[in-house]
């Protein structure tokens, strides 16, 4: 049986009230500002049992020091900032992605979601060093699962099946827009709302939006769906999406 659980992007209202609807979570602080392990630690444990969080990975991997989202870094990272971001695999992101596993694992988290921008070059030199990163990143995962959501050029990449199924990466995409190349039983979505451009965070899905997701979940093939709203109004819509997919997928499947 198929099993599809519905969460956000962040915490869009008090954490107590948060694990009293849902049953996970993707953390967003994690992207901006890597925090303690000690935080990740006494987060775990003030989430109920049975609850599981995804983590962003620390911004520093993904983007590089050009970014405008590092000005919003309160502590900077340290070696050669020309090491980072794009998911090079040079020193400095192999050891920011050592920090990452740390918090992901006191937070017992069962994934690490991996999102590069639309800046992030396309040619066969990032193609090798993509390639090179995720083979030494899966080397230190452990059961820490990964995802990655590539934007621009990089998710319509005719390469980006094979490094993903070479890798065991899930391949995260906004279900409504495209469907994954690679997932391996896991489905993970992330739904930044519907129009142009890649997203539109003020959109508010309306309940045909939902019952297409959820019929896009039905036809798929896989296990475990996470199914995760990153727009302003995910709190509401996320608890509605619960209602519709478990009308629309009946006994076929439990929606948490």
């Amino acid at each position: 049986m198929k099993t599809v659980i519905t969460g956000c992007c962040g915490f869009p209202t008090a954490r107590g009230k948060y694990y009293s609807v849902f049953k996970t979570v993707e953390l967003q602080n994690t992207f901006y500002d890597l925090p303690s392990v000690e935080w990740a630690s006494s987060i775990r444990k003030e989430a109920p049992q049975g609850f599981s969080f995804a983590v962003k990975a620390w911004q520093v991997l993904t983007h590089p020091s050009t970014s405008p989202t590092w000005r919003r870094m309160r502590r900077k990272p340290g070696g050669n900032p020309e090491g980072y971001g794009f998911l090079k695999p040079s020193r400095e992101n192999i050891q920011a992605l050592e920090k990452t596993l740390e918090v992901a694992r006191a937070l017992d988290a069962f994934i690490v979601v991996f999102q590069t921008p639309a800046s992030m070059p396309f040619n066969q030199d990032v193609v090798k060093w993509v390639d090179e990163f995720f083979e030494q990143a899966v080397s230190m995962s452990g059961s820490v699962k990964y995802g990655w959501e590539p934007r621009g050029e990089w998710a319509r990449a005719p390469v980006l099946k094979e490094l993903l199924s070479k890798h065991g990466v899930i391949h995260v995409t906004d279900l409504l827009k495209a469907r994954p190349v690679f997932h391996g039983g896991v489905v993970y979505t992330r739904l930044h709302g519907l129009g142009e451009g890649e997203v539109n965070y003020s959109y508010k899905y309306t309940d045909k939006d939902l019952e297409e997701l959820a019929l896009i979940l039905k036809e798929m093939n896989f296990n475990t769906a996470y199914v995760m709203f990153n727009n302003v109004s995910m709190l509401s819509d996320a608890s509605r999406f619960k209602q519709v997919c478990g009308k629309v997928l009946g006994e076929d499947a439990r929606v948490e």
